[in-house]
């Protein structure tokens, strides 16, 4: 693990967890996180290539894994891959609904960039919630978390589309605790700052470039796929039994200021 993060075992044996958008970067360390917590997890992403990688590691370290290729944007896909997260395990009781894109360096303005970017970041969530609140309201039990931003509580002037549906996650999952918290199922969020992933790989290229990015935080560097990971497996845990509707900011104090 990266900067002194270590695999924490929540004592999740007998558990299952599904993640999307788990083929690398944020969602591929917390479904390491939930397996080396002893959750058996369903791998899921669009990218099949990366997906296999994910399982492999997964398997690896002793963990047990399926993988699932599924767009979140396709309701049809997401109603599959929950019914093939039960059907390989017997129940959901952790979602990380991770899936979802940056048009670094597009025009969100632009009609068919804006609506991918509903489709995926935000359509996607609620497609998943929807899904996996009806198991879990099943068993009586569940806990879910998305990924929103930074920018899902703030803004910036570049991407209407990102600031959109990264603030429009944080709704959903205020909604969610609220619908709810008495049937057992608790949805949390996180909200990352500039993480080191594939994702913002373009961003730091460029050696001017990183020092740029890292001197956009107080702390002074990008966080690690693995501090994100840490906190999205604890909402999901039994430490985190009174926490509902929360979007977790962990980004080095960048809103801080």
């Amino acid at each position: 693990m990266e900067k002194g993060v270590s695999m924490v075992d929540y004592g999740m044996n007998g558990k299952v967890a599904l993640v999307t958008g788990a083929s690398g970067g944020i969602g591929r360390a917390a479904a390491l996180a939930f397996a080396a917590s002893g959750a058996a997890v369903l791998v899921s992403d669009v990218n099949a290539e990366g997906g296999a990688e994910t399982l492999a590691l997964i398997e690896g370290q002793g963990g047990k894994a399926q993988f699932f290729s599924c767009n979140v944007g396709d309701p049809a896909q997401v109603k599959a891959m929950v019914a093939a997260a039960v059907s390989a395990f017997g129940r959901l009781d952790y979602a990380f609904n991770n899936a979802g894109i940056n048009n670094l360096g597009a025009d969100e303005y632009d009609d068919d960039v804006w609506a991918r970017s509903l489709s995926v970041n935000l359509s996607g969530v609620m497609y998943c919630m929807r899904e996996e609140a009806e198991v879990m309201l099943a068993q009586g039990s569940g806990a879910i978390v998305n990924t929103s931003s930074i920018n899902g509580l703030t803004g910036n002037g570049a991407q209407p589309g990102y600031v959109a549906t990264k603030h429009g996650v944080v709704g959903l999952t205020r909604h969610g605790a609220l619908r709810w918290a008495k049937a057992g199922i608790r949805v949390n969020a996180v909200c990352p700052g500039v993480i080191e992933t594939p994702m913002t790989a373009p961003l730091v290229a460029n050696p001017e470039m990183r020092k740029v990015i890292d001197g956009m935080t107080p702390m002074g560097r990008m966080g690690q796929a693995e501090e994100i990971a840490a906190a999205v497996v604890w909402l999901c845990s039994d430490q985190a039994s009174f926490v509902t509707g929360h979007p977790l900011v962990i980004d080095g104090g960048s809103t801080a200021v």
